[in-house]
């Protein structure tokens, strides 16, 4: 047997020496997936690029690190078909108002407190009262309240028809905890190693390093769509943070990491080249799109809104950096893996610099002096355009907001890129009217109810600070309510296509890409594939062979 000593990787190089421990004899072959015999234990060292500030939270780079170590209600299959997980069976009532899950029985956290539908309700209440925001945007206006019928059964009650409810409850952020842990616990302690179900364990948080993960050799709970039952292959899995993509590749490369996570684009086709498993998923729900303001700013202006749309060949931009691997998605409500796409909305506006240099003058933005950017009254026609660089916004997708600034300056518009820090970036600095005149962003979804959480009026008495483009309109929301409360999916589809071709028509976004999840394998470690609703990475099927 070897051994393997994890080090740190640097941001511009690695340093790292030995080998895979293996800490259990071979067993069986493994003809189906490549040969080499299977081997029980070790260790997957996995590089991400991200760190967040707690292992369970709103952001997806935390859904990918909780779906390892807190289990779900439901899951998703391949084909996006809601399989049993936590619970067993669900139903609806004749009015839609009331939901009923059948949990397995004999379900333990892993500090032996059992899970029991009062945990699973408390974990409803523990959401909407901010213990997770994306769980609780996905659950506002909706949700009434949770209870335990008996140990085994839950009630969850809507204050509105949700047809898809078990559907969104597949994303990680509705993981479900310990409630004894988040009753007994400190705040930073369920941060750092929330206690939930699941088929790891969160061992040792390494801050600015890594999080070491062992396996819950107790794991009796697996969704119908894993590949095996019981506790996991692996003895645990080393998940480092590696911010720059050259280095992750490096390692893998090099043999320092197992899988690494978000391949750059000019390196796709090298890593499949050199064998290695590539597994890319393209994310359902908004896209990596552009918001305008309309409510400061230029963009108030209907006519410069589309102005700027037909400034650009999004397609080119997107072909060239993505090299193939990037799709490009026209649409601004949702992408093209998101059930009720509307082609006709992704195909609104394709480049016509004729046209957007006659709506700007139109709009009384006339071209003034040698530096080719339009001015009105005085106001030269320069709009800002933060973006969290390294965080929303990966290496990739910064080069593409570049192409997308150069050929917008080419008709008047002076676009500042802002690449704003993860810090800055999520403590709402950017996020106010007055802070910005475009804003760039996706948000993962399995459905196209994520059109409520993005456009939903936003009113001092009840703020919706997910509307980046500060919109409020009753016909848009009433388009997207319906769509939510339809109780037969071409229903739910056509209100929601409805919705996103009024997003295009007037202009509110425009898309650019589709976001990406993906991930490259070295050729040892098998097993390990994207979970169905957000694309994350699954290693509680993964296993070495020799």
């Amino acid at each position: 047997m070897r051994s393997r000593t994890s080090r740190s990787l640097g941001a511009a190089a690695v340093v790292l020496t030995g080998a895979l421990a293996l800490s259990a004899c071979a067993s069986g072959s493994d003809a189906a997936s490549g040969g080499g015999q299977k081997v029980t234990g070790g260790t997957i060292v996995y590089a991400h690029q991200q760190e967040p500030a707690c292992v369970f939270g709103g952001w997806i780079e935390q859904a990918y690190l909780s779906y390892q170590v807190l289990d779900n209600l439901t899951s998703l299959d391949e084909d996006h078909k809601v399989v049993p997980w936590l619970a067993t069976s669900w139903k609806q009532s004749p009015d839609g108002l009331t939901w009923t899950f059948d949990l397995k029985k004999g379900v333990k956290f892993t500090d032996g407190t059992p899970l029991t539908a009062a945990a699973v309700a408390y974990n409803f209440d523990y959401w909407v009262k901010g213990g997770n925001s994306t769980a609780k945007v996905w659950l506002d206006g909706y949700y009434k309240d949770a209870k335990a019928v008996d140990d085994t059964t839950l009630q969850v009650d809507l204050s509105r028809p949700y047809p898809r409810l078990a559907d969104n409850l597949t994303q990680g952020y509705f993981g479900i905890q310990s409630q004894h842990a988040l009753e007994t616990r400190t705040k930073e302690q369920n941060c750092e190693a929330p206690i939930g179900s699941g088929a790891f364990i969160v061992d040792k948080w390494n801050r600015g390093q890594d999080i070491i993960l062992k396996k819950n050799k107790g794991y009796t709970s697996p969704p119908a769509n894993a590949k095996h039952t019981g506790p996991a292959y692996v003895d645990e899995i080393d998940w480092k943070f590696v911010a720059d993509p050259t280095t992750r590749v490096a390692a893998l490369q090099g043999g320092q990491v197992d899988a690494i996570y978000d391949v750059p684009a000019v390196q796709w086709n090298t890593l499949k080249s050199g064998g290695y498993q590539l597994e890319k998923y393209v994310t359902a729900g908004r896209p990596q799109q552009i918001s305008f303001n309309t409510q400061q700013g230029p963009f108030t202006d209907e006519k410069v809104r589309q102005a700027f749309a037909y400034s650009l060949d999004r397609k080119q931009i997107v072909d060239t950096i993505g090299r193939g691997v990037i799709p490009f998605e026209g649409n601004g409500g949702v992408s093209q893996t998101t059930p009720g796409y509307s082609e006709k909305a992704a195909g609104w506006y394709s480049q016509d610099v004729k046209k957007a240099n006659a709506l700007l003058d139109a709009a009384g933005w006339t071209r003034s002096g040698s530096t080719g950017v339009r001015e009105k009254n005085g106001t030269k026609l320069t709009v800002s355009l933060p973006y969290g660089a390294g965080s929303i916004i990966n290496a990739d997708g910064a080069a593409i907001l570049q192409g997308v600034k150069e050929q917008a300056d080419k008709v008047g518009f002076d676009v500042k890129l802002v690449p704003v820090p993860q810090s800055e970036f999520f403590s709402g600095k950017y996020a106010a009217p007055d802070t910005h005149d475009l804003a760039a962003g996706y948000w993962t979804a399995v459905t196209a109810g994520i059109l409520y959480i993005n456009w939903r009026p936003s009113t001092p008495d009840d703020p919706n600070y997910s509307n980046a483009a500060f919109y409020n309109d009753k016909t848009l929301e009433q388009y997207i309510l319906d769509g939510n409360s339809a109780s037969t999916v071409d229903a739910q589809n056509a209100s929601y296509e409805k919705a996103q071709d009024y997003i295009a028509e007037h202009a509110l976004a425009i898309g650019v890409y589709d976001r990406l999840s993906t991930l490259a394998v070295a050729t040892k470690l098998h097993g390990v594939w994207q979970e169905h609703a957000q694309g994350g990475p699954t290693f509680y099927d993964a296993y070495f062979v020799k």
